[in-house]
């Protein structure tokens, strides 16, 4: 039977939304570990099916239709037996097909860990053997660590974007750049324009650098020149999608016609924008300013820039996938060792100055819708928290609500932020998320302080393991100074066995670590306004 190949030709940039976040990458590349060195089969490929639906990784529709199933799938208690995980398997169609896999789930295997590979984080074909990088196994080591570094994970998608190319052999897209190097040679020039704001890329304007076909950042920042000097920044999606088209080589009215069945407008203008905003940002390097209408460097990772701009610039070619896995997916030492040195108490100033922003900006009742979306898995449409992972997004909502609801409190949040004072990680190992502090109305007293622990992690070990234990050993080191300090726990769902790992320790140490809901953590905070309220977990027992 005659092959024949599909010609590559000018696409626009598309980055898979199937793993959003590095914890989703390295929960995927760890069912698959076990089988590194192993040649690609169709078995393997099945073993590796079973094992992430019995890790409750991909949800089917089989599983939402059968209701033993799934409440298995949303119970933080229950799992699947593998006579289960194979009824699932046996009985989900799976329709498409990927080039160089069967249709079905081999062609869904494909479709998890098409964006790892991309990445550099695994290499795999049928009939070869399973490679997983440097990075891949730092991003997997990361995810089984008590507290995983955040700056870890930002360091290792660094790596991978200052080398990516949109022409990567895994692509068919005659389009040749690298996405974020253009990126940042774009925003370099317009700083250095002293007639331009200095506030980065506007939104709209990303659509460009998604459709740009080269690697060529001074004709690009020409384009954007002129374009803000004809409309300013009120850019129609309609203008901007007509210049793409022709980005992409469609010039003619018939051209443009027929293409925008496959380049769609709400595609290009919108969630490839909001997915290129999200992957550039996971390298730590960039802002977002102006209520998330611009896309700027973060002057606290300069020397990174710096490094990235001086080191990557440069289009490389690659004579097969696996010398660009190869590539992609070492380790850039210097990259990882590199020391970015920063004024804390600048940093400090700062986050506290953005709290106190938000906090004014916007209403309770609009946090706490937030905190809500956050707690039943929903999507954001506030252009300045969607672009914030889940875990991170979390802390910092919840500082604002504690910020507008509690009285006299003064709130220190510790995720780190970038130089808006947005932040960019959670807060790292051996701190509390958030800590509270209620001066006392007494001249001599002592202030009441309360740890408060926050985490989207909702199974059994999650919880007990990864943060009952870190809060016990964070309060009693407070409580070395503080006789009265407490602790909040706060998550979507609250395990019983958290729950009961909160009993055993004001048993065991006479500490109170007090386990809230979201949902509880609202409706107690939208009614007391005193921090000691928060401490009340044990006398509703």
């Amino acid at each position: 039977m005659l092959l024949i190949m599909a010609k590559a030709k000018s696409k626009p940039l598309s980055f898979s939304t199937t793993m959003r976040n590095p914890n989703r990458i390295a929960g995927f590349l760890s069912q698959i570990v076990e089988f590194e060195g192993q040649i690609l089969t169709s078995e393997i490929i099945y073993k590796v099916v079973h094992n992430v639906i019995k890790n409750k990784l991909y949800y089917t529709m089989y599983e939402y239709g059968k209701p033993e199933y799934k409440d298995i799938y949303f119970s933080e208690e229950l799992e699947f037996s593998d006579e289960q995980v194979e009824d699932i398997i046996a009985n989900t169609k799976q329709k498409h097909k990927e080039a160089g896999f069967e249709a079905g789930w081999e062609s869904r295997f494909d479709t998890w860990f098409s964006l790892p590979k991309e990445f550099g984080f695994i290499f795999y074909e049928k009939g070869k053997k399973i490679k997983i990088s440097d990075t891949g196994h730092m991003l997997i080591d990361n995810s089984k660590l008590e507290e995983p570094d955040e700056i870890v994970n930002q360091n290792i998608f660094l790596n991978s974007l200052c080398k990516y190319q949109t022409n990567n052999p895994f692509k068919k897209n005659l389009n040749e750049n690298n996405p974020l190097l253009l990126l940042l040679n774009t925003i370099k020039l317009l700083k250095n324009d002293s007639e331009e704001n200095g506030a980065g890329i506007f939104r709209s304007e990303l659509s460009l650098l998604i459709c740009w076909n080269n690697n060529d950042a001074v004709e690009l920042y020409k384009l954007i020149k002129k374009l803000r000097k004809q409309v300013g920044f009120q850019y129609s999606d309609e203008m901007i999608y007509d210049i793409c088209l022709e980005l992409l080589g469609c010039v003619t009215p018939e051209e443009k016609k027929s293409s925008k069945k496959y380049f769609k407008i709400d595609k290009i203008c919108g969630e490839a924008v909001d997915e290129y905003i999200r992957k550039m940002r996971s390298t730590g390097i960039l802002s977002l300013r102006g209520n998330g209408r611009f896309l700027d460097f973060n002057s606290f990772e300069q020397k990174k820039i710096d490094y990235v701009l001086s080191k990557y610039s440069s289009i490389k070619t690659y004579n097969s996938k696996e010398e660009y896995f190869n590539y992609i997916g070492q380790k850039d030492k210097e990259l990882f060792d590199m020391n970015v040195e920063v004024d804390h108490s600048k940093e400090y100033s700062i986050k506290i100055e953005t709290l106190s922003k938000f906090a004014s900006k916007y209403t309770k009742e609009e946090i706490f819708k937030e905190l809500m979306i956050l707690s039943k898995k929903s999507e954001s449409k506030n252009d300045e928290f969607r672009f914030i992972p889940d875990p991170t997004r979390l802390e910092f909502l919840t500082s604002i609500s504690l910020a507008q609801n509690l009285s006299g409190c003064y709130i220190e949040p510790n995720y780190s932020i970038d130089d808006e004072g947005m932040p960019t990680m959670t807060a790292r190992g051996n701190m509390p998320d958030i800590v509270c502090t209620e001066p006392s109305n007494e001249s001599e007293g002592v202030p009441l302080v309360s740890n408060v622990e926050v985490t989207m992690m909702r199974g059994k070990t999650d919880q007990v393991m990864n943060e009952m234990i870190p809060i016990r050993r964070h309060l009693l080191n407070d409580l070395s100074r503080n006789k009265d300090a407490f602790a909040v726990f706060i998550a979507p769902y609250i395990h019983d066995d958290a729950k009961e790992a909160s009993e055993w320790y004001k048993y065991k140490d006479n500490i109170n670590i007090n386990p809230y809901t979201i949902e509880e953590f609202i409706d107690k905070i939208s009614v007391n306004d005193k921090l000691i309220s928060l401490n009340e977990r044990w006398n509703e027992k």
